[in-house]
């Protein structure tokens, strides 16, 4: 008798509009069918995903996971910390699903499940933050407490209209943050409104924010940090460079690097993959090459 490969399935139920409750009998059918042994899990609360992957990782020939980005950041999570080499399946269910897109995995579930059982295995970088492990996004400053504070009933019904309602309200009260920044090739300084270190092509929805060529496997983050302004002409030369995500603002700095070193006067408040990241003031990120082993239908270089 041959031996099925057993797949374990973890879903968070309150993730987007809650859409996977309809479709979870014809996914678990599909996975069945492919010949899995299918372990089904809802997680509970915040952090239950990344427990339950570190207790199941060894006995799974694949994980899936369907959610939002930070369902997808806590699994990632479970097995970096386990040192896992076990291949992650990702069916998006979130508001805004940023690392979904920038790899060209389906937002239909059924297709999504179908790269699983019929793709192939790609690798790709993840980041480390101190202790902690990020997928595509940390950030600090201006909008980035947005995605943590707004509530999950609130993205369901209004999607990006929700965070840039929240968002909008940040304007009026711009905090800046001295920094000095250290990389492999540089160190400078200044005050900044917002920083993001990303492995991503979309951010918030917004493709290209991140710069228009991005390799998402090739162990360089691209790095964004936006000067505070001092009066409103550079406050609309900075908006005007974002919006149109060309970068020809001496107001914005741009680059790419596999580590850096940020520290702070003060305690900066960061997310990571649109969760609490702690207030820190010091940090060290590092790009993690090809650390996760994720199934595609097939690897997009989108430029």
């Amino acid at each position: 008798m041959r031996v099925k490969k057993k797949l374990f399935f973890l879903y968070n139920p309150k993730s987007g509009k809650g859409l996977i409750k309809t479709k979870l009998s014809e996914l678990i059918d599909h996975f069945v069918k492919a010949g899995y042994e299918t372990i089904v899990y809802p997680t509970q609360a915040k952090g239950d995903a990344y427990e339950r992957v570190i207790e199941y990782q060894a006995q799974a020939d694949v994980i899936v996971c369907s959610g939002g980005d930070g369902t997808l950041d806590e699994v990632v999570s479970g097995l970096m910390a386990c040192g896992s080499e076990t291949p992650l399946g990702y069916l998006p269910a979130g508001s805004t699903n940023d690392f979904a897109n920038s790899l060209g995995i389906p937002k239909d579930m059924k297709k999504a499940a179908e790269a699983v059982t019929h793709g192939e295995i790609c690798r790709c970088d993840v980041g480390s933050f101190n202790e902690d492990t990020f997928v595509y996004v940390a950030a600090f400053g201006l909008f980035t407490d947005v995605s943590y504070e707004t509530s999950q009933d609130l993205k369901n019904v209004l999607g990006h209209v929700a965070y840039l309602l929240e968002g909008v309200k940040r304007l009026l009260d711009i905090k800046s943050y001295y920094c000095v920044i250290e990389t492999e090739e540089e160190t400078f300084e200044g005050e900044f409104i917002y920083g993001m270190i990303t492995n991503s092509r979309s951010v918030g929805g917004f493709k290209h924010l991140t710069g228009k060529n991005v390799d998402m496997s090739d162990g360089l983050f691209e790095a964004t940090l936006i000067r505070r302004p001092k009066n409103p002409l550079e406050l609309n030369e900075i908006v005007a460079s974002l919006l149109m995500a060309e970068n020809k603002s001496e107001m914005i700095r741009s680059f790419k690097t596999g580590r850096l070193t940020i520290r702070a006067e003060e305690p900066v408040i960061w997310t990571l993959d649109g969760e609490y990241g702690g207030a820190h003031n010091q940090v060290q990120i590092e790009n993690r090459k090809q650390a996760m082993r994720i199934f595609l239908k097939e690897w997009k270089e989108l430029l």
